[in-house]
């Protein structure tokens, strides 16, 4: 096992990283940039440095400050996390060149099942079923309105490098492909460095399910079950879960077998996600290949009762899988929903800030995987994703019970937080009955939108309930004033009130705004 790892990332996953290292015994070595230097992955690391100012393309992306650190510091493995430089094989062959173990895939491996476009094309030679679409970068106009024309409206641009949805457009007219798709080149330029894009027949309520594989250095591959990553926002996942609400014995052996021989064809080693849209027929299509961890990996923790990122670590290591796809074996439900500092209710806005106060649940079968704390400020320049609240359950029904009981007790004042999204979502009927898709939350949010509009006076009814609630707080409260400044003496049971408004009301009139 390594001595010392260095974490090339901040935030919750940074946090992950650094306790599965103490875990293990190994030092964990951080990284910072100016504006992250208060932040809780530097606090708990064991050495930590820094790397420059708050841009990303002036610390976390620089190659050379990273490896600096890492031989300045000792480190004998990297381990990336997700996001930033995680997908980059530049840095694989960065670490090879100077003896450091990277934590992932070879950098060929990378390139080859992290290009969209160039996995598309192992897949189909490892049998695996691709949603119709080019496999090769569109290079003018020209070619994409021929090929869209041939495929069939709707389609979907998407980027050849990265994730997370950047760099994608879905087109349902041919008067809108050039728009499209110069806007689809830009935001992949600007968040990987990579402009091109691609063209897919986009399917008409697909779900989005996941299968994640594991490859040692020693031939063995697994799949570990999937998780069902349908509600998501303009193509960023939101909530995930395992196992998918529609899967069965035989739909999860056909997708994970179809997993394991793409990574073999790839030369895979490490922690890796196979993606898949199925659909309503339950037949399912490749889509792409994340090269790294994903952030939604503790469902997958929680129903196999694996600790991935510690594997990550003994395959890095050169150790063979402790076991074999036959030991696989799924327990329960999990849920995950990514909890961002953001406004639900101005259109998501980002919601940066000092966190004054915060409260986190507890108890049967809740985790949260954060990188915050109270009295931390959130940074405005990075993804504002605070962290991760993980329920399990014997079941899916328990594990949404679980899951709206964790949210009741999440808060924190001083910044606006999306939990009240996730209530709102886990009270709807289509996702109790577990008929999601991936477009199925922009739907929700819209309709929910036009309900609200159409009331007349563009307010919610928690919105109004809240300001109700101030205003009857603040009478209340200017009537005991008059009280005391003419001597009226107070009731008992008025004082035991005024106490309870002080020291509870307060709180929860404060919250309401949020639900």
């Amino acid at each position: 096992m390594f001595k010392k790892i260095l974490i090339a990332n901040r935030g919750e996953i940074a946090v992950r990283i650094v306790r599965a290292c103490h875990e293990l015994g190994v030092r964990a070595i951080a990284v910072y940039s100016d504006v992250d230097r208060a932040a809780l992955h530097v606090r708990l690391a064991d050495e930590a440095y820094p790397i420059g100012p708050a841009p990303s393309t002036e610390s976390y992306l620089v190659i050379e400050k990273i490896l600096g650190v890492a031989r300045y510091a000792g480190c004998d493995a990297i381990h990336p996390g997700y996001g930033f430089l995680a997908e980059n094989p530049a840095l694989v062959r960065a670490c090879a060149g100077t003896g450091i173990t990277f934590i992932g895939p070879s950098a060929e491996a990378m390139e080859q099942l992290g290009s969209k476009t160039a996995a598309r094309r192992i897949a189909r030679g490892a049998g695996a079923p691709t949603v119709p679409g080019t496999l090769d970068p569109i290079k003018d106009i020209g070619e994409l309105t021929e090929a869209a024309r041939k495929i069939g409206f709707p389609i979907i641009l998407k980027a050849v490098a990265g994730g997370g949805g950047k760099g994608m457009r879905s087109v349902e007219h041919e008067s809108d492909l050039a728009s499209a798709w110069r806007d689809a080149a830009s935001e992949a330029q600007n968040a990987f460095g990579d402009g091109r894009v691609y063209l897919e027949k986009y399917l008409e309520r697909p779900r989005h399910i996941e299968i994640q594989i594991l490859a040692d250095q020693h031939g063995h591959t697994v799949y570990l079950g999937e998780r069902e990553c349908s509600v998501q926002r303009r193509h960023q996942k939101v909530i995930e879960e395992a196992p998918s609400p529609i899967m069965t014995p035989q739909l999860r052996q056909a997708m994970g077998e179809a997993a394991v021989k793409l990574a073999r064809a790839g030369n895979y080693t490490n922690a890796g996600t196979v993606e898949f849209l199925v659909d309503a027929q339950r037949n399912f299509y490749f889509l792409e290949m994340n090269t790294r961890l994903q952030v939604e990996h503790p469902v997958t923790e929680m129903v196999t009762s694996l600790d991935l990122v510690k594997l990550q670590l003994h395959i890095a290591s050169g150790e063979p899988l402790p076991f074999t796809q036959q030991d696989i074996a799924l327990r329960g439900h999990a849920i995950e929903c990514r909890i961002y500092a953001e406004d639900p209710d101005n259109n998501f806005f980002p919601s940066p800030g000092k966190i004054l106060e915060r409260t986190v649940p507890t108890g049967p079968g809740i985790r949260l995987d954060d990188g915050i704390y109270g009295g931390w400020t959130v940074p405005n320049e990075y993804d504002p994703m605070l962290g991760k609240l993980i329920a399990w359950g014997q079941d899916r029904p328990e594990a949404i019970a679980r899951m709206r009981r964790a949210l009741g007790e999440y808060y924190a004042s001083g910044i606006k937080t999306n939990v009240s999204l996730f209530r709102r979502i886990l009270a709807s009927h289509d996702f109790e009955s577990g008929a999601i898709y991936t477009r199925w939350l922009d739907d929700f949010l819209r309709d929910s939108s036009e309900r609200t509009d159409a009331s007349g006076d563009g307010e919610s009814q928690t919105g109004t309930t809240a300001k109700n609630a101030v205003l009857v707080a603040a009478l209340l409260w200017h009537r005991s004033q008059q009280r005391l400044q003419i001597g009226e003496p107070i009731p008992a049971q008025t004082q035991a009130e005024l106490r309870w408004r002080a020291e509870s009301r307060r709180e929860q009139v404060s919250r309401e705004p949020e639900r």
